[in-house]
């Protein structure tokens, strides 16, 4: 009776086994046939089912679901199903997450509706998997001119200034400030100065999700990533202890441009004061 049983299960998994590959490969016909009469949303539909049956499939396929992705994108894109197009990329960077390519059209199809914040993230990612990509690269730089305002390069390449906010926080931090909260990072040229004059814990908010991916790349550049801890936040919405564990004792900013209308200076400024900053005795 047990082999009986146990020739029964294994009788199931067969046909289990002949049943998915059967639907298999008739989704796969299906799907050549869809593409071969431009139905690439039938297509599509196809291939996530082959994909999601026969995962085994996915470097033998991946060409071909590239292809069929774009083109019904295309499709979404000019009919302004806008929902349905990033339902599809979701759906396609579940199945392939480190595809730079993927990535890079998804980023295209953001920059074009006007979502550039989170296009230079596709970018940015794609480069990472892949430095050889030329088309990434070209698209990542040319976010960065709508995102990374002009001023970044001309502070970065002022000496004077630098040193001035160096000396600054050296005399700070070698006067008793040893927990810092840089507002508006940007670079991180500023906590970088924290942590290198001596301080013990360094804090950097930043609102652009772009330049706080910039920011985490410079300081990991410089190993500090484990020393300088990154907030993709508004400084008006820091919580203590959710974010950082308690009130500092030095906080610097740079916000002096547009940062004014936006950001706040002022109120970041009375915000740190009244909640983030040890109050004098």
């Amino acid at each position: 009776m047990p082999n009986t049983n146990a020739k029964l299960h294994s009788n199931h998994r067969d046909g289990r086994e002949a049943s998915r590959r059967e639907l298999v490969s008739r989704s796969l016909q299906s799907a050549q046939h869809c593409l071969e009469n431009q139905d690439f949303g039938t297509a599509y539909a196809h291939y996530l089912l082959v994909l999601n049956l026969a995962p085994e499939l996915k470097t033998t396929v991946k060409e071909t679901f590239q292809f069929t992705l774009f083109k019904w994108a295309e499709e979404l894109d000019s009919l302004a199903r806008i929902q349905d197009l990033f339902n599809c990329y979701e759906q396609a960077l579940e199945l392939y997450p480190n595809d730079e390519v993927i990535c890079n059209s998804m980023g295209e199809h953001l920059f074009r509706m006007g979502f550039r914040d989170e296009a230079a993230g596709y970018f940015h990612k794609a480069v990472k998997l892949n430095p050889d990509f030329a088309d990434a690269k070209e698209n990542f730089y040319r976010v960065a001119n709508w995102l990374v305002e002009r001023w970044h390069f001309i502070m970065l390449n002022d000496a004077k200034r630098n040193l001035t906010y160096l000396k600054a926080i050296e005399n700070a931090v070698h006067s008793g400030s040893k927990s810092v909260l840089d507002i508006g990072t940007g670079t991180g040229i500023l906590s970088m100065f924290a942590k290198k004059a001596g301080a013990s814990f360094v804090y950097a908010c930043e609102l652009s999700k772009t330049m706080y991916e910039l920011a985490c790349d410079v300081v990991a550049a410089n190993n500090m990533e484990r020393e300088i801890k990154l907030l993709h936040l508004k400084s008006l919405d820091l919580e203590i202890p959710k974010h950082i564990p308690e009130r500092v004792s030095l906080v610097v900013t740079e916000t002096v441009d547009a940062g004014l209308f936006g950001e706040g200076i002022v109120e970041s400024l009375i915000h740190a004061w009244e909640h983030l900053l040890l109050q004098p005795k």
